[in-house]
């Protein structure tokens, strides 16, 4: 990652979810029906039947989904029961909490690039702002919007408001290119125009406002516009050692066009169509996945280029994501996991280790960094068994990458 755009792009995550059997299976054990069990709102509505593929039943966007213990009372199962349900509350809403504390590195994390690119457009000098690239910016811009969708349909609430601040404040920057003449005025339209309906779509859809086709016609968008930029970014990156061709972007977006056709057509397996749902979620993770490989590829190409990073900018991308990895173990999305796990190890604490050979930090700085990412993760997996009353750690890690 180059020093003067600093990614608000970073929070990820992922794969769309089921609802948590809990309620259903707390709602069986009291004889009452699971639209019952959704809350005092619900006590009249029949039972409750998805819009369409990929929709979450309407009358759960009036709830913030909040998973609930597994039901203590004996059921059909023969799973175990949990040992201590409060302390799987108590996790619940710390793990919660922990997501929505991200948006403070965050927001530190690109507050400043905004205030410089507006001191120098009050100092007329335009020149400064063409450092920033556009085109990266955009990436960035359309990876928010994807994990904004994903996390809207999962009523993941402090997901939702991360990812729309990164909206947000990516498109501020933007606004200053436009203004500096850095990105073209049809570009910046066309973006205008894709934020806020993207802005608007998502608060209608998490309200239970939207109708289920303009929906789906939205996750057809985002995740035609993913799988067109994520082969393309990665092709770029390796320019001029291989030659610079928009043939990458070209056939994965054809291919993302074809696919989504078959899936709405009735052309593909019930997998099929379920592959291709997740495939916006997925494309926007990658992406962000490789923003630190293009950074570490680019160190190695010009190590005095190290110099030019910020230690702290590092540091708030390692914390920004790790405060969501408890959140993704708890609720078991290995999308969400595995994006946030990869941004802070990778884009936080592999930067660091890059400056730290180079010279760049001292040694007291990087090992503390170390040693505190590692029992921040050490606890998330500890506090995780504890929640769901596993044997170890490994369980849980286990349940997380192949399910229950």
């Amino acid at each position: 990652m180059s020093p003067s755009p600093p990614a608000p792009t970073l929070r990820l995550p992922l794969r769309p979810a089921s609802l948590p059997r809990a309620r259903t299976l707390a709602a069986a054990a009291a004889g009452s029906s699971p639209a019952l069990a959704l809350g005092p709102s619900s006590r009249a509505a029949p039972l409750l039947k998805p819009l369409a593929p990929y929709r979450q039943p309407a009358l759960l966007l009036h709830h913030r989904r909040r998973h609930g213990p597994p039901a203590v009372a004996a059921t059909t199962t023969s799973k175990p029961v949990l040992k201590d349900p409060k302390k799987y509350q108590e996790w619940d809403s710390v793990t919660a909490k922990f997501a929505g504390s991200a948006n403070i590195p965050f927001l530190l994390l690109q507050l400043p690039q905004i205030v410089l690119n507006a001191r120098n457009l009050l100092a007329g000098n335009k020149t400064a702002l063409f450092a920033v690239p556009w085109l990266g910016m955009l990436t960035g811009l359309l990876g928010n919007l994807s994990l904004l969708s994903y996390f809207a349909k999962k009523k993941e609430t402090e997901a939702v408001i991360v990812q729309t601040l990164g909206v947000i404040s990516t498109y501020a920057v933007l606004v200053q290119l436009a203004m500096a003449e850095s990105m073209p005025v049809p570009q910046f339209v066309a973006t205008s125009v894709v934020v806020a309906a993207g802005l608007v779509l998502n608060f209608l859809n998490y309200c239970g406002w939207l109708p289920g086709t303009l929906w789906l016609l939205w996750e057809d968008f985002i995740t035609v516009g993913g799988l067109a930029v994520l082969p393309q970014v990665m092709w770029s990156t390796f320019v001029p050692f291989i030659p610079n061709s928009v043939l990458p972007g070209i056939i994965s977006g054809s291919l993302a066009v074809a696919a989504v056709a078959m899936a709405r057509m009735g052309k593909l397996s019930d997998a099929g169509v379920k592959f291709v749902g997740s495939l916006s979620g997925w494309t926007a993770t990658l992406l962000f996945m490789w923003m630190p490989v293009a950074q570490m590829w680019t160190n190695y190409l010009n190590p005095s280029n190290i110099k030019g990073l910020s230690a702290f900018s590092m540091l708030l991308a390692m914390l920004g994501n790790g405060l969501m990895i408890p959140r993704a173990v708890f609720i078991r999305d290995l999308m969400w996991f595995t994006g946030s796990f990869w941004a802070s190890v990778l884009q936080g604490w592999g930067n660091l280790a890059c400056m730290y050979c180079f010279g760049s930090i001292s040694r007291e700085f990087f090992f503390a960094t170390s040693s505190g990412l590692l029992l921040w993760l050490g606890f998330t997996f500890w506090r995780d068994t504890v929640a769901y009353g596993n044997s170890s750690p490994l369980t849980s890690l286990k349940e997380l990458l192949f399910g229950k």
